[in-house]
């Protein structure tokens, strides 16, 4: 395994986990990683934060399987599954290869705003030893998609 470097799927502000309001997400109960608050300037796409299989697709979430065996989980919004869809325009399949920087999918940051949803987008380094996974960036700072986010080091 090699150091593995995770970019950000889309545009917005670094939040910490804690400040995501899904207690399965804040607790890294399923592994360690940062949060965006996107920015809300209307449909926006959501890229690959690396290169990977699509493993597990939904309309406002999915995992890359990586082929070291690692896998990374973006999650578009919290509880937007409650929107079955609505709003969420797959641009992938499952089972797909895709590179860093490719659209996975595109929404709409202000549809789900206005469903009264939270619009947080949680990228986790699945089942990740929290010390191996530090962030490329600081809580509160701007980053653009596709701008580095997460570096996540080899299991020792």
């Amino acid at each position: 395994m090699t150091l593995l470097r995770l970019t950000s799927p889309v545009p917005g502000v670094v939040r910490p986990l804690s400040a995501v309001p899904d207690e399965v997400f804040a607790g890294e109960m399923v592994g360690p990683g940062v949060a965006l608050e996107p920015d809300r300037n209307g449909r926006q796409d959501v890229l690959a934060p690396c290169d990977g299989v699509v493993g597990a697709l939904h309309p406002h979430a999915f995992a890359l399987e990586l082929d070291d065996g690692r896998g990374v989980l973006v999650h578009v919004g919290i509880d937007t599954v409650t929107l079955a869809g609505l709003g969420f325009d797959l641009r992938v399949e499952r089972g797909q290869r895709v590179r860093a920087g490719q659209v996975v999918l595109t929404w709409s940051p202000v549809d789900v705003a206005a469903a009264g949803l939270s619009t947080m987008c949680p990228v986790i380094a699945l089942q990740g030893d929290p010390a191996a996974v530090t962030s490329s960036v600081a809580d509160g700072d701007h980053v653009d998609a596709g701008q580095a986010l997460l570096e996540w080091a080899p299991a020792r």
